[in-house]
């Protein structure tokens, strides 16, 4: 399980001390995840869970993120909400990490996503823009373009490893990408999720019921995180090579866009600027799998994800030259 701090009997006891949740019933790691230790915590009072911060998260950016929540939960956005200490603060320490507890929001998330959950995935993420729109908090977004050189120093030869020339494909990609410079272009921008994979989305049945897993969250281009779904969603899954066998649903890359353009419609340089935006979400992420397929420690219960399924999205995204590319 994605577990890399375990929390003994005694201090767990010592933690919910500290809250009015009533007594421990059941505690257990979740497998989910590689970012931070999750345990699915149940109690006397209901359903939470508890999460101690791990890796790349760091201390100063956890108000933004429980500030995120907070506010999405103020408008009735299906989020999970930080639960508040006897002392009304949410953030505490837990084994020696920061830790925090939340609500637990009903649903599953689905192994395979159909065109419907699409459109109400996209429907959505509109929703949760529109409600943050009035949110207070800035935060960069470290895993921005300024970011990738550093990801990717050193790393060429695993790249050759996994897959024979990859390396010049990528450092292709960041030269292009660095020159159009996404950062700059006049995009709207806002606080986004930035990591709204199928595992970070809930529904019930079809029918889109939250979203969790906000520790990615920043502030950037709206547009952005809509690419970030296209790469996560409307691709089906391939074989092990770069591109063999993945290929990009029409049909369930337009149900994404309609539906997130059912709530907020795109301005035209949103959509002019969709190809590249999509091409450095598929970017990101291949670097950021690269890193933990090579470092990720062995004392973790946990499988790093194979980078090669987003060096294939990545073929893709070089040969798209417009919104109507992926269905818009």
């Amino acid at each position: 399980m994605a577990v890399y701090t375990h929390v003994s009997d005694e201090a767990l006891a010592a933690f919910l001390a500290e809250y009015d949740l009533g007594n421990a019933l059941s505690f257990k790691g979740i497998a989910e995840g590689v970012e931070n230790s999750n345990y699915f915590l149940e109690t006397s009072k209901g359903r939470f869970i508890l999460t101690l911060f791990e890796k790349r998260v760091k201390a100063d950016d956890l108000p933004f993120f429980i500030g995120v929540k907070q506010h999405l939960a103020a408008k009735g956005y299906p989020c999970p909400e930080p639960i508040m200490g006897k002392d009304g603060k949410a953030l505490r320490t837990l084994e020696g990490r920061d830790a925090v507890i939340t609500s637990f929001l009903e649903g599953l998330s689905p192994r395979r996503p159909n065109v419907v959950q699409c459109r109400g995935l996209g429907e959505g993420l509109a929703r949760m823009h529109v409600a943050l729109a009035d949110f207070g908090m800035t935060r960069e977004n470290a895993l921005g373009p300024a970011s990738w050189p550093r990801l990717w120093e050193g790393r060429a030869a695993s790249a050759d490893t996994l897959l024979h020339g990859l390396a010049g494909r990528i450092e292709s990609d960041i030269a292009a990408i660095a020159k159009a410079d996404p950062d700059s272009l006049p995009l709207p921008r806002g606080t986004i999720h930035a990591d709204l994979f199928p595992d970070n989305a809930f529904f019930l049945g079809d029918d889109f019921s939250g979203a969790i897993d906000f520790y990615f969250a920043c502030t950037d281009a709206l547009a952005y995180d809509l690419a970030v779904c296209l790469n996560a969603w409307a691709f089906e899954d391939g074989a092990a090579g770069e591109a063999a066998g993945l290929q990009f649903n029409f049909s369930k890359g337009a149900a994404l866009i309609a539906g997130y353009e059912s709530v907020r419609p795109l301005e035209p340089a949103e959509r002019e600027a969709l190809p590249i935006l999509a091409r450095g979400a598929a970017l990101r992420f291949f670097l950021t799998r690269l890193v933990d397929w090579t470092d990720t420690p062995e004392g973790a219960l946990v499988r790093p994800k194979n980078p090669l399924e987003y060096a294939g999205r990545l073929s893709f995204h070089r040969k798209v030259t417009s919104a109507a590319g992926y269905g818009g």
